[in-house]
């Protein structure tokens, strides 16, 4: 029973779902203040919120990119439902949009986005390493992706939340994976934040202007 209920973090649906959805909405806005304190959304952006959820950190991006557009994707419909009711002036006014899809197939064109943001959501991708990929492919040249992680470890440390992460199958990587990872995909400029006493952790990486060889 525990574990389908926290299955909502991974894939809302029913009522358990619901629940969840506005659970994240009203539980994670002082970490995603946080975390967007270190991203420089200028009015003019294109955004893509990937695992978008309830929508909530689309509609404080829709204010911060008050002449651009922000788009997000989930691969729960239920999710759907509810970021395009939460932003619903914005999608009329086709300021936002909503999908329901997958990270690993973006349904976007390459270099669309000046920004594409990851909230709670990379611990359930499911081959990090292609996805990641996807998310280089849709970004222009010069734009930033950023993730910012409630749960993090350290490098060479267990998690701890050890119990949460066997529970759900998570992936909790540590600041030095993350490095490893987005360098590997093609970023570069990988900056880590980490809030030592909450152990959140943000990362913001640069798809280069130009060709870099790896």
């Amino acid at each position: 029973m525990l574990k389908k209920f926290f299955e909502n973090t991974r894939h809302p649906e029913g009522l358990g779902g619901r629940i969840m959805l506005a659970m994240m909405n009203s539980g994670h806005v002082s970490m995603a203040k946080w975390g967007l304190s270190f991203l420089p959304i200028r009015p003019e952006h294109h955004i893509l919120d990937i695992g978008c959820g309830g929508g909530a950190n689309m509609a404080v991006m829709l204010q911060q990119a008050s002449e651009g557009k922000v788009c997000g994707i989930d691969y729960s419909a239920l999710s759907v439902e509810k970021a395009i009711s939460v932003n619903q002036d914005a999608v009329a006014e086709g300021r936002a949009e909503v999908r329901q899809a997958s990270v690993s197939e973006l349904p976007y064109d390459a270099e669309t986005f000046d920004i594409v943001t990851a909230f709670e959501t990379v611990y359930f991708w499911p081959d990090f390493q292609n996805d990641l990929r996807e998310v280089y492919r849709v970004l222009k040249p010069g734009g930033v992706f950023f993730i910012c992680n409630e749960e993090t470890r350290q490098d060479g440390d267990q998690s701890p939340a050890k119990g949460f992460e066997k529970l759900l199958s998570l992936n909790v990587y540590s600041p030095q994976e993350f490095h490893v990872h987005l360098t590997g995909a093609g970023f570069r400029d990988v900056t880590i934040h980490y809030a030592e006493k909450k152990s959140w952790l943000c990362v913001t990486a640069v798809k280069p202007k130009t060709f870099d060889p790896l």
